[in-house]
Order: structure tokens, then C-alpha cells, then sequence
């Protein structure tokens, strides 16, 4: 989990890259930038408020050889030995950037190398690299009083609401290829920024596993639960599930199917769906291990609890606790009417 409000800019760096495919050139900057008292606030929100309000989705840099031979992990590495060559450093991925912008559509833009201190990665202060972009250009106004009129000028800059692209490198498990954030707002070139410039893959810790057989057991539920049951017991499952992954500390499949599955039929439809789709989700070879509650949160958030009825009505379950669903409603068919139906019990009406 992180935590960037305690952050703080220790070197900037701004350059300009263009479309090398087109010809367009690079400008790099002789020195640093130095930041006003006026500005750093301003800059470090546009830098890292994006990655504040994204899931914490970890990737680490990549190679088929070793990482030694990974440039941009090379670079970075160098900057945190000696974060006083942060300057120089960013001169070289700023050229490895304009390197890789080879397809046509990939736009041009500012190119920012900041150097950070002070970052909570995981409850522990870490220092990080940020690389970020700006592309796209953004129409304003300014107001200049010339004689006894206001005039009005039309300039373009960027937008310091939404940042472009993005990535965070914290020096964290290098080994392993350090621990990565990246935001990507334009979607026409993702495979430019986090394939061909930053070399990343997903970093697999117990997030990652976390996160990925939740969304396995997620699509189990509604692509076999749903179907050989109804729209109840898939609730249900997803349920159970999360339920199981909240009271764990350690995830053990056996265990799991026993606890979750109650349809001693659905057994051998979730070994087979896991033979068939685990690649897909990349749990083909996950049987145990360790559980990120964090990760349980952010799945729980996401996962639909609502029955839609054909009559107009919605039923929202909305429980934490295990067995509300499974105490408090019914299902059965009316004979007379010829139409299912769900009852449900309750004490009172909550206001709210």
C-alpha cells in the first residue's frame, strides 16, 4: 500500500521528445530544473495524483536474458546509488524514450524525470524514480490589459489535472525488477509505454495472486454457477469466496473448494474450468499462497451483489457477514401466478 503525501522532489529533470519515426527531434536540457516554492506543490500533485486514485496494480521490469541486460533498469539503478547523477541519468532515458517512438501514431510531448524521497511503500519509506509524459495540448485563455481594453490571448499547455503517461519505480525488490506503478490515459499506444520503453510485466506477489483467483473465481461463478443455479447462489459463491479470503491468512485450494463450494456437483466443474481458463486469469499454477487483505478489499468493492428481476425490481445484497443471504431470503414459485419469486425477512426498515 502507498502512501505519496510525504513525498517529496529531490531532482527534476524536463526534456522534449518528438516522433522519431517522423523525424522529429529530441531537446534535452543542459541542467536540472529548479522548482519554485510557487510550483512544487502544483507539479507533484499533477505528477502523482493519478496514481493515488488507480489500484495498486504492480508491475516489474522484465528480460529474456537477465535484467542486467534491461537498459531502463540499469539506468534507474544508477540513479538510486548515486541520486546526484539523477540529471545525467535522465538525459539517457529520455533518449532511450525517443528510441522506442518508432510507430506513427505515438504523439510527441514533455518528458519528466524526477528523482523523489520520503515515499510509504508498504508502511516502509522508500525512495522512487517517476518518468512521466505530456502529450496532449490543451487551449486557454490569458487576459492582458493593452491601452484601455482587455485583450485576450490564446495559448496552449498542459493540462495539470490529468497526467498522460506515467511510471513509478520505487527502489524496492530490485532484484526482482524493482516494484513499478505506471498510468497509461491514452490507450493507442499502451504497448509503446509499458512494453517497448519501460519492459515491464506484472510483478506476482500475493496481491497479484490475490487479486487474479478472485477474478477467476468471479468469472467461475458467472460462467457456470449462474447457469447450472441461478442468479442467487452466484451471489452467493462470490460471497463465500470473499468471505474465505477475509478469514485467511494463507490460501489453500483444497481447503477453499471445501469451505466454498457447497454443490458437490460443481466440484469437478471448477477443476475443469481452472484446466481450461486458469491461463487466461494465470492461476493454472496457483494452489497456495499467502493472501492479501488488501487486495480482498478493493475485490469486494467491485463484485455485483444485485439480483435484476424482469419485473423491475432490483434486490441488493449488501453484506459483509457470511450467511445474511442465505438466512434472510427465499426462493420459490408461485403455482397461481406461474412466476418465481424471493422472500425476505427482516425485523424493521432501516432509515437511511
Amino acid at each position: 500500500m502507498i502512501n505519496l503525501f510525504s513525498a517529496q522532489i529531490e531532482n527534476l529533470s524536463v526534456h522534449r521528445v518528438g516522433n522519431k519515426s517522423r523525424n522529429e527531434g529530441i531537446f534535452i536540457s543542459q541542467d536540472p530544473y529548479q522548482l519554485t516554492d510557487e510550483l512544487t506543490p502544483l507539479i507533484k500533485e499533477y505528477f502523482l495524483k493519478s496514481f493515488r486514485d488507480k489500484e495498486e496494480n504492480y508491475y516489474q521490469f522484465i528480460h529474456e536474458t537477465d535484467l542486467e541486460f534491461h537498459q531502463l533498469h540499469t539506468m534507474v539503478s544508477d540513479i538510486f546509488n548515486n541520486p546526484s547523477q539523477a540529471h545525467e541519468q535522465s538525459k539517457k532515458i529520455t533518449r532511450y524514450l525517443f528510441d522506442q517512438s518508432l510507430h506513427q501514431h505515438i504523439k510527441g510531448g514533455e518528458v519528466y524525470v524526477v528523482y523523489f524521497e520520503n515515499m510509504l511503500l508498504d508502511n516502509e519509506k522508500v525512495d522512487a524514480v517517476g518518468i512521466f509524459k505530456s502529450e496532449l495540448k490543451h487551449d486557454f485563455l490569458q487576459f492582458q490589459e493593452k491601452e484601455n481594453n482587455l485583450d485576450v490571448i490564446l495559448q496552449q499547455g498542459v493540462y495539470l489535472n490529468k497526467l498522460d503517461k506515467g511510471a513509478l519505480i520505487f527502489n524496492k525488490e530490485k532484484e526482482q525488477g524493482y516494484k513499478i506503478l505506471s498510468i497509461d490515459s491514452n490507450k493507442y499506444d499502451t504497448k509503446y509505454w509499458l512494453e517497448s520503453f519501460l519492459g515491464v510485466d506484472f510483478f506476482e506477489d500475493e496481491n497479484f495472486y490475490t487479486k487474479k483467483y478472485l477474478k477467476f473465481c468471479e468469472n467461475f461463478a458467472k460462467d457456470v454457477v449462474l447457469p447450472a443455479e441461478d442468479k442467487q447462489q452466484e451471489v452467493l459463491f462470490m460471497n463465500r469466496a470473499m468471505n474465505h479470503f477475509a478469514s485467511n491468512d494463507e490460501f489453500d485450494e483444497q481447503k477453499f473448494i471445501g469451505e466454498v463450494i457447497e454443490n458437490p456437483d460443481l466440484e469437478p466443474e471448477f477443476r475443469n474450468y481452472k484446466e481450461q481458463q486458469g491461463d487466461k486469469y494465470r492461476v493454472n499454477e496457483l494452489a497456495n499462497f499467502p493472501i492479501s487483505n488488501t487486495a480482498v478489499t478493493d475485490a469486494r468493492k467491485k463484485v455485483k451483489s444485485v439480483i435484476n428481476l424482469d419485473t423491475h425490481v432490483q434486490i441488493k445484497m449488501d453484506f459483509v457477514s457470511g450467511d445474511s443471504a442465505e438466512k434472510f431470503i427465499e426462493k420459490g414459485w408461485d403455482e397461481e401466478r406461474q412466476m418465481y419469486y424471493y422472500l425476505v425477512y427482516f425485523n424493521k426498515e432501516e432509515k437511511k
